[in-house]
């Protein structure tokens, strides 16, 4: 597992149980994190050998990108979650 990868899985973990599509987000974060550790190291994590760059450079922001919006939309489904037990107090009846 490389860099970006652990701190992912890290920082998911922080956010405790998953639910709802939260599971499928998070594998989706994980392996987005994946192919920026491979992109940024340039060998394979597993075995060493190098990892064709064919696209010099160019995915990575991409993959950057993708990365930033699925854990937005992780962190966006937590915060609608009311941990509170007072209800939406603010809102209007």
């Amino acid at each position: 597992m490389g860099t970006v990868e652990g701190v992912v899985r890290t920082d998911v973990e922080q956010l405790g149980d998953l639910t709802g599509i939260e599971p499928s987000l998070a594998e989706m974060a994980y392996a987005l994190a994946h192919q920026i550790d491979l992109a940024t190291s340039g060998e394979c994590d597993t075995c060493g050998e190098p990892v064709p760059q064919g696209d010099d450079g160019r995915t990575l922001p991409q993959l950057n990108r993708e990365l930033r919006q699925t854990l937005a939309q992780l962190l966006e489904g937590r915060a609608t979650d009311d941990d509170d037990d007072l209800g939406d107090l603010a809102s209007p009846d």
